[in-house]
């Protein structure tokens, strides 16, 4: 399996990447992709969901309209997740974790996986005395929902040291906000935490992190979350597709260029009240990576480690070949090198 390694960016890369996406923000029209033609469509529905860590697909919208989009709609999901609505077509686009994202691909959810968007963001934290994966055999984690972004994370992770993570640990189901506080009070042995959530754990100095995936390996050398779009979508409006995902890359290097902004961004936008820890999360998450991980790495590596936890059948090449897209991907690193 091909590993990658996060690189140092040069001051000239950096910089690049700044300057770019200073202009965005501040209305200075992009520069005209040469021989390029506008954008099939100009109306694009994108999915909305409190988070943070999610900010390029939600800071794209500072540059959407430089692609050519005069109608570009943000769509509150409220009880639909980003998978779920973009099957049902009710967004154009959307953005989360790679491993349900999988599962729905293999049941035959009619989207395309285009690209990643950002390294790391989960943590798995747990009490005393578990001080590694290993001994969360036999323990209770808490998770929203069975099949969902936490549940598929802790299950890849618990499969990868050995453990059956359908028969050897106890899955308990509370809303987003209850499942910090049963942790607090010892009713729950594990939790996995994004931001902000994640952030209040650690300043409140419950439990302690077994696992980040931002930093620990072999997490940390895949992408978190993916990019995707409905198949009818990537069909009908290639051009658009890759006018949208342009949008989206530029706005993960702001996400790293320019913290304080994005930050700002987020709480303007009410997708969270926590502008120090939105900040934070600018500095920590790795968005600018996506010059150097390859996608389908990342599809390969959650798709064996979901086998081996039981949820999925599909081996990697089949999902890969029926679910995903790089063109555009591809032909934009190119394009946004430097």
């Amino acid at each position: 399996m091909h590993i990658q390694h996060a690189q140092r960016f040069s001051r000239r890369r950096f910089l690049g990447g700044t300057l770019a996406g200073m202009a965005g923000l501040l209305g200075v029209p992009p520069r005209p992709v040469a021989a390029e033609p506008p954008p099939e469509t100009t109306r694009l529905r994108v999915g909305r969901l409190p988070g943070i860590c999610g900010a390029p697909l939600f800071m794209a919208e500072e540059f959407l309209p430089g692609e050519g989009f005069t109608e570009v709609q943000y769509v509150d999901l409220h009880g639909s997740s980003f998978p779920q609505a973009t099957a049902a077509g009710e967004v154009d686009f959307g953005s989360n974790f790679i491993g349900p994202t999988l599962t729905r691909l293999e049941a035959g959810a009619p989207f395309v996986l285009l690209s990643g968007t950002h390294v790391g963001c989960f943590e798995l934290f747990a009490h005393e005395p578990v001080r590694a994966v290993r001994e969360l055999k036999g323990k209770t984690m808490a998770v929203r929902q069975l099949g969902n972004t936490e549940h598929t994370f802790i299950a890849s992770i618990l499969a990868y040291v050995g453990i059956d993570p359908q028969k050897e640990v106890h899955w308990v189901t509370h809303p987003f906000d209850v499942s910090p506080q049963r942790f607090a009070e010892g009713k729950i042995d594990a939790i996995a935490a994004q931001p902000p959530q994640s952030q209040e754990l650690r300043a409140r100095q419950i439990g302690h992190v077994l696992i980040n995936s931002t930093v620990d390996r072999p997490w940390s050398q895949y992408y978190c979350c993916m990019v995707y779009s409905h198949k009818a979508f990537v069909q009908q409006y290639p051009v658009a597709t890759k006018r949208v995902l342009r949008a989206i890359l530029k706005a993960a290097d702001l996400c790293t260029s320019e913290p304080e902004r994005a930050a700002r961004f987020l709480v303007e936008k009410g997708y969270t009240t926590h502008y120090a820890y939105a900040r934070e999360t600018m500095q920590e998450v790795v968005y600018r990576q996506w010059r150097e991980y390859d996608p389908e790495d990342t599809v390969r590596f959650y798709a064996l480690r979901m086998q081996e936890a039981g949820m999925l059948r599909s081996t990697p090449q089949k999902l890969i070949a029926q679910g995903t897209d790089w063109r555009s991907f591809n032909a934009l690193k190119k394009e946004l090198k430097g």
